[in-house]
């Protein structure tokens, strides 16, 4: 016999023997159920004094009885009935009310949330007997920021409303408003929130970067939200009212996943996804997901999967559909989903072997740097915020064709090459992984290996994109990571990019406010006046360490 759900302490044998014989029961498609079933509900409920619930499947059967108290019923993990884009849960909610009351707002709000076919609820009369069936169902397009409709009160005796037919009609819409973006290109479209505390600007700012990773991710941005508080909810950064607001908006514009601008923790992700039938991810997952595609080299591989596995291990529930967003392997976007469900210990000695393969790596690394010390050849890093122009500048400096796009974090395995000078003189210039505001500190771990390479070089080229409104911004995060690696005393260069797309006057203010070299990283012609402080700064180093031997 099936499991009955909820509040069943306290019953007796014969009553919880007439709970468990409904799921022999059968309901016929054009019904919501049938006269002498919910005569038989509602009698029970009036007998044990709880709410009855039935979930009902497409085919009529019985998937779930669920008992309640006296004033609701609580539905229990559905995610075996997947809700996919455009459709809805195959499911529909039958209970009783003890009380001559409506459908609830908790009612209404399940419907939404867990995409319900239909929710319907039985009054009754002093005897137990069915009165009126009140029943709702989603209503695609709603204008009032309600996604359902609630319709007529059924009377008991005629329940006749072919139900399959209006569900199928009902998911022909919502598939119909889902067209266009099945048309793109990108498999998951999103919501963006923000809950923070900082001034609107700075916050708005933030969305707009998020929003440019999302697009670098594969990911269609949809609808954004922000919201500013005096105090982060803890537990749900949100309320529970506005997060059930923000989940049916979500709904109705047709988004496939929510993504927090703030980190969540671990409670917080639970906490979230209990509540919202979603992909529920933040800005740090969507990070290691853009990372997790763009990885080519074995270690760029080993680094992200250890940075995953590190932000995943304080996240390993038994239900947390935030997860199912890293799946299919490295490459495939990370660790999977199956890996989430075993155990901590084994978790943890997959990251001990990840971190005795990078230490390898280093070592590898370190016997490379050793043969170019051994040349004496200078080293110069390209160092910036993500998207500045880094590969570009490079490929225009050396003929190179490293991959370079108008993305972030469209270069995430560093590159070296060569590069000879007039007078002879050559050098190793390398391009690095972009930063980013608050680099989320599981991959300023993993990816050491590759940011020691900064360690010896004899200059850091800072390319700085002078375009953006926020190029400030990106200068101050860029100091402060180097600073967090020790890296503060390596001579920069400031080389501000993109001045053809911020003006004469914009250049030559910067210029001067930043002690730095305006280029247009696509325009060899333009890097005349780089390339002349870098050989002059080289040969200024090179003599005073021979004035030192």
């Amino acid at each position: 016999m099936k499991r009955l759900y909820g509040n069943t302490s306290g019953l007796k044998a014969g009553h919880l023997r007439r709970l468990e014989n409904l799921y022999r029961r059968k309901v016929t498609t054009d019904l919501i159920i049938t006269a002498n079933l919910c005569r038989d509900l509602t009698l029970l409920s009036h007998e044990i004094k709880r709410q009855i619930g039935l979930l009902i499947d497409r085919a009529g059967r019985i998937a779930f009885v669920l008992v309640g108290d006296a004033q609701t019923i609580f539905i229990p993990d559905l995610s075996e009935y997947r809700v996919a884009p455009g459709r809805l849960r195959g499911l529909r909610c039958v209970h009783t009310h003890l009380k001559n009351e409506t459908l609830s707002e908790d009612d209404l709000t399940d419907l939404a949330m867990l995409r319900l076919d239909v929710m319907a609820a039985v009054t009754m009369n002093q005897n137990g007997h069915p009165e009126l069936i009140h029943w709702a169902h989603i209503f695609p397009g709603k204008s009032d920021n309600k996604p359902y409709e609630v319709r007529e009160p059924l009377n008991p005796h005629d329940f006749t409303i072919n139900c399959l037919e209006l569900i199928q009609a009902l998911e022909n819409e919502i598939g119909q408003l889902h067209t266009p973006f099945h048309t793109t290109p990108y498999a998951e479209h999103a919501m963006l929130i923000s809950v923070t505390t900082m001034p609107r600007k700075a916050a708005m700012d933030s969305l707009r970067e998020l929003k440019e990773l999302c697009l670098s991710g594969g990911i269609m941005v949809i609808d954004t939200i922000l919201q500013q508080r005096k105090k982060i909810d803890s537990r749900l950064l949100i309320g529970t009212g506005k997060l059930n607001e923000l989940a049916m908006r979500a709904y109705q514009s047709g988004a496939t996943m929510l993504i927090f601008n703030q980190e969540l923790n671990p409670s917080q992700i639970k906490a979230i996804t209990d509540r919202v039938e979603l992909k529920v991810i933040d800005r740090t997952q969507l990070i290691l997901d853009i990372f997790a595609q763009r990885a080519q080299s074995r270690e760029g591989k080993l680094q992200v999967e250890l940075a995953q596995l590190k932000y995943l291990l304080p996240r390993l529930v038994t239900k947390n559909t935030a997860m199912s967003r890293l799946t299919g392997g490295i490459g495939g976007r990370g660790p999977g989903e199956t890996k989430l469900e075993i155990n901590r210990r084994r978790v943890r000695d997959k990251i001990n072997r990840l971190e005795k393969a990078l230490k390898s790596v280093q070592k590898h690394r370190k016997q490379q740097r050793r043969k170019r010390e051994q040349k004496k050849l200078p080293i110069i890093s390209i160092i910036g915020y993500t998207n500045a122009g880094k590969s570009t500048l490079l490929n225009t400096l050396t003929q190179s064709k490293v991959l370079a796009e108008s993305r972030l974090f469209a270069t995430l395995d560093p590159s070296s090459r060569r590069l000879r000078f007039p007078q002879d003189m050559e050098v190793i210039i390398t391009d690095t992984v972009g930063f980013i505001q608050d680099l989320p500190k599981e991959l300023m771990i993993a990816f050491r290996a590759t940011l020691e390479e900064l360690e010896n070089a004899d200059i850091l080229l800072h390319v700085i994109d002078i375009s953006n409104p926020r190029h400030k911004d990106h200068i101050d995060s860029v100091e402060k990571i180097l600073r967090e690696l020790n890296l503060q005393h390596i001579p920069q260069i400031k080389t501000l990019n993109k001045i053809d797309q911020a003006g004469e006057e914009t250049t030559s203010l910067l210029a001067r406010r930043l002690d730095g070299i305006p280029i247009c990283a696509k325009d060899k012609k333009s890097l005349t006046a780089l390339i002349n402080t870098i050989i002059d700064f080289i040969g200024s180093a090179g003599q005073s360490v021979t004035e030192t031997e």
